[in-house]
């Protein structure tokens, strides 16, 4: 269904209805960014369209409909936040956004990419806290990089069928965000690790530093 309304609208606005699409996710559009994304690649690979500006115009709306979320959390502070919870049912969300941030940081920009709608609240919760565009950037954009690719490709191998693309969403978020949130205690563990090491290699070298005046000094 969803192949068909996208077939429908680049019909009529080309690539650029890949991109709106997308980036019309920030106001709640009812159609999940993993099917638009998919679809996308189902369309390819149908000779609907080209692999490389549908790819390009794929990421880009991904990329673009978050980082409206970020200027707007940024720009407008708090109340940015209150709109977002008026918003029916969104309270769960904004609350496991909350906790993905406390819990692990700016890596939470990546884990969210996995786990529908809450992807679209975490770049709301770094503007307004005031996280850098740089840092912001660093992040998202990665991530969506790579979760863009793995989504449009996986529609354009699989083609039109939707019994094996509904399996592969169904195992998609839930076996990467486990995966990802595995290698970011990986790197938080290994990163304590190191300056803890730094720390001690700091003392001993403090340490030897004055046992050797001290001996110069005799």
């Amino acid at each position: 269904m969803i192949v068909d309304m996208l077939t429908e609208s680049v019909d009529q606005f080309g690539y650029f209805a890949l991109f709106f699409t997308l980036w019309l996710g920030i106001v709640g559009m009812p159609i999940p960014d993993e099917v638009i994304v998919l679809s996308a690649g189902v369309l390819t690979s149908m000779n609907i369209l080209e692999i490389v500006p549908a790819f390009i115009a794929t990421y880009l709306g991904v990329v673009s409909g978050l980082s409206l979320g970020y200027v707007l959390g940024r720009v407008l502070g708090a109340p940015a936040l209150g709109w977002i919870g008026r918003k029916k049912g969104m309270n769960k969300y904004v609350e496991h956004a909350q906790s993905l941030l406390e819990r692990y940081g700016s890596y939470a920009l990546c884990i969210s990419y996995f786990l529908p709608v809450v992807r679209h609240v975490v770049p709301y919760l770094v503007g307004i806290g005031k996280m850098t565009f740089g840092r912001y950037a660093a992040f998202s954009y990665t991530t969506g990089l790579v979760w863009t690719l793995i989504l449009f490709f996986a529609g354009h191998f699989m083609g039109n069928n939707v019994e094996r693309l509904n399996a592969f969403l169904g195992k998609f978020n839930q076996g990467l965000v486990a995966g990802i949130a595995g290698v970011v205690l990986v790197a938080a563990a290994t990163f304590y690790g190191v300056k803890v090491w730094k720390r001690k290699r700091g003392s001993v070298v403090a340490a030897k530093t004055l046992i050797n005046k001290s001996d110069r000094n005799e």
